[in-house]
């Protein structure tokens, strides 16, 4: 009875495995999805929604959109130059406008970047001159660039780029704290200091003309002093990002001739992560319908494939680098 019992359990043993290696796999269920084609965002980073970086950088973000395929781009107000290259640096933005002294000293890591410079940093394009503008007034009886010595003078707001400008312009004329009275202002501060007589004169860098000057000037005689050539050439030596550039007869009212400067260039950058054919495409578009740049703002007339690389002073992501090979630009 015990062994027929045992034969009939091994029986079953047996009847079951054999179904189980007899039966086929059900499929496993999948659910269908849809592809998508990828889309790659940038965000442009612009300046104050007043100034000139916003409304160029919106065309630009526009260009984008319309002609480089699986890209969007939005462009952003911001703190402008300094605040740019430091959230490019660490990762917040893809593109940024700013300008080109800004984008030397943050990725050599000098100046306001000399505890953290931003290594990662790749230029697109310059675009259009900042001018330096040195402000005074007629009866001050300031002439040259030596003449500040020993006047007050205001070298823009603290820890600005204008402020650097300032200082670097001044000590190759020979002109520092020691001997000279410098004041810390932002434009306004400055148009406003001018007109009440508490300052002799002032540094402005912005686009040509600019409406804190053109203000001043109609009220008071305005004067804008001259950066001569000698004084270029020093500071090209030491800084290559420097251009001259000279501001109309007109620009202001009683600028009745013109008057030689130098400028800084405003500039757009990357990161140097960003893929390749992205920044190709990008500047590809930027420069093939910079009528549509124009009509954002006129500045945008003095950005031409011809200037796109004066005064670059940071290594150019290879993207642009490509684009800039196939025109014979470099």
């Amino acid at each position: 009875m015990r062994r027929s019992l045992v034969f009939l359990v091994l029986l079953s043993a047996i009847v079951i495995l054999g179904c189980a290696q007899q039966a086929p796999e059900k499929p496993a269920k999948t659910t269908p999805t849809a592809t998508t084609p990828t889309v790659y965002h940038l965000t442009i980073l612009t300046g104050g929604a007043a100034g000139t970086y916003y409304p160029i950088g919106g065309a630009m973000a526009n260009i984008i959109n319309k002609y480089v395929d699986g890209v969007e781009a939005t462009a952003v107000t911001s703190g402008a130059s300094v605040a740019n290259a430091r959230k490019l640096g660490s990762g917040e933005a893809e593109l940024a406008l700013l300008q080109n002294d800004i984008a030397y000293y943050a990725y050599n890591g000098v100046e306001m970047f000399k505890d953290n410079p931003i290594k990662n940093i790749r230029g697109i394009a310059t675009l259009y001159p900042e001018v330096i503008q040195i402000v005074t007034l007629k009866d001050k009886g300031i002439k040259t660039i030596y003449d500040l010595k020993g006047k007050k003078v205001a070298v823009g707001a603290p820890g600005s780029g204008t402020a650097v400008d300032a200082l670097q312009i001044l000590e190759a004329a020979g002109i520092n704290e020691s001997n000279t009275h410098f004041e810390y202002l932002n434009f306004k501060e400055v148009a406003d200091a001018l007109k009440d007589g508490t300052i002799d004169a002032g540094f402005i860098v912005a686009g040509v003309p600019t409406s804190a000057v053109m203000e001043l000037a109609s009220v008071r005689d305005v004067y804008i002093v001259e950066v001569p050539d000698e004084i270029y050439e020093k500071l090209k030596e030491k800084y290559p990002f420097y251009t001259q550039y000279t501001i109309p007869a007109g620009t202001y009212k009683g600028l009745d001739k013109d008057v030689k400067s130098v400028a800084v260039m405003a500039m757009l950058a990357t990161r140097d992560d960003i893929p390749e054919d992205v920044i190709y495409n990008v500047t590809k578009a930027i420069f093939e319908h910079t009528d549509e740049l124009v009509e954002a703002h006129q500045r945008a007339k003095d950005i031409t494939l011809e200037t796109a690389l004066d005064g670059m002073s940071i290594p150019l992501h290879p993207g642009a680098e490509k684009f800039y090979k196939e025109k014979g630009l470099i």
